[in-house]
């Protein structure tokens, strides 16, 4: 009973670590959701245009995950996370010069290199937490930390929206009635908002990296001895490729929901509704999900995961459905309420990809980070059925996901290894 407790406490320091890291990385990756209704207006940009800011964000990790996972395969968990951390602020205050040109191109950039810092810290995150305790609480651990993560992710888009957004919308007219010199005063005052809170952001990565160089963490037993796996190895395993599409299509429909909610209360014409107002149903959306993951926590633990996410697919289904076929605020508040059903959909698609790994744990979870381009894919293709069908038609897209994650839930998370 001691050495149980002993064990428990060892793990302790490294969990909460962790679980700040997924706070800040969090924070910073839903900030993209006021940002490209903001770059959208600052750099006079397309809803495809604009959406390309989660392309840059999630490509990053789609290119980096594996490059990550065979570093820290020979560095060990510390280390991954202390190069995630370094490389993650270096993007953000790439924010500094990106503001100083606006240059489209080069805020992209910045993301990329943001984006990459964090694809290095989530390899190492989610695995090392499923490794910080018993195997059979792995799941709970992870809705735990994904449930601290949703407090960055809730407080994200209500600070953004104050930081970036106006109180009153600056109408489209009047941006056109702009002589050129007044226009690039406006442009140039609407891209410095941006720069504060990213060098900000820089500056607590750094400090965090630090309190992590110094911290003793635990070395977990597959560090030493598991060596590599080839990575084509990973293809017998194909409950894990199917879990590979569902973070493709879990992350690419969250994400573009959420980059589109406020493009979508515009569209409405509702003139009480400011882009600073339509930001809250964001905020609601990630609200939802921090409420749905601390009840995860002990769903998880009296229900069966693949259940649960049949449940939750259909659910989120039926209010996208709602949302397309409704107007106004009931519209809105339906897209918002699908932020409660997908709230514990990460921990239990990586939890079931990751069944009977073993010592492939660390690869399959890099091969498992690489469906998270689907937030690279998913808001481009619905920016662009936006601009040239119309913004309804678009959230078609998340409709097709969420079929995809039922098929995962019933059938596509069975362990079937390949001879």
């Amino acid at each position: 009973m001691s050495s149980t407790k002993g064990s428990n406490s060892k793990f302790l320091v490294p969990l909460i670590i962790v679980m700040a890291l997924m706070f800040f990385w969090n924070l910073a990756r839903n900030i993209n959701d006021v940002l490209i209704p903001h770059l959208k207006r600052a750099c006079q940009l397309t809803d495809f245009q604009s959406s390309l800011v989660q392309s840059a964000f999630f490509g990053a990790y789609f290119i980096v995950a594996l490059p990550a996972g065979w570093y820290i395969q020979k560095k060990g968990y510390k280390n991954g996370m202390i190069t995630g951390l370094i490389i993650a602020a270096i993007g953000s205050f790439l924010f500094y010069p990106a503001v100083e040109t606006r240059i489209y191109s080069f805020f992209l950039l910045a993301l990329f290199i943001m984006a990459a810092g964090f694809a290095v810290l989530e390899v190492t995150a989610s695995p090392y937490i499923t490794k910080l305790g018993n195997p059979e609480g792995a799941s709970s651990r992870l809705s735990m930390a994904a449930a601290i993560g949703s407090v960055g992710a809730t407080i994200a888009p209500a600070l953004a929206a104050m930081l970036f957004l106006h109180e009153v919308d600056v109408p489209q007219e009047t941006i056109d009635a702009f002589t050129p010199s007044q226009l690039e005063t406006f442009l140039s005052g609407e891209a410095d908002l941006v720069k504060p809170p990213y060098i900000i952001l820089g500056g607590i990565l750094v400090v965090i990296a630090l309190i992590v160089v110094f911290t003793k963490l635990p070395t977990i037993k597959d560090e030493e001895g598991a060596g590599k796996k080839p990575l084509l190895d990973i293809l017998k395993f194909k409950h894990t490729l199917y879990g590979v599409g569902a973070e493709f299509f879990y992350v690419g429909a969250e994400v573009g929901i959420v980059s589109f909610i406020i493009r979508y209360a515009k569209w409405f014409n509702l003139p009480e509704l400011t882009e600073q107002k339509s930001a809250q149903y964001i905020t609601a959306f990630m609200g939802l999900v921090l409420i749905g993951r601390l009840l995860g926590v002990y769903i998880l633990k009296k229900f069966k995961p693949q259940h649960v996410l049949a449940f939750c697919s259909i659910s989120a289904f039926a209010l996208v459905t709602l949302a397309i076929v409704t107007n106004g605020y009931f519209s809105l508040t339906c897209l918002s309420i699908v932020g409660f059903f997908t709230s514990i959909i990460y921990p239990i698609i990586f939890s079931l990809s990751m069944q009977d790994l073993k010592e492939y744990t660390k690869t399959g979870s890099s091969v498992f980070l690489l469906g998270i381009v689907g937030g690279a894919i998913v808001p481009p293709l619905m920016g662009y059925i936006s601009d040239t069908v119309g913004i309804k038609y678009s959230f078609i897209i998340p409709l097709i996901c969420y079929v995809y994650l039922l098929f995962f839930a019933l059938k596509g998370y069975k362990v079937n290894i390949k001879a």
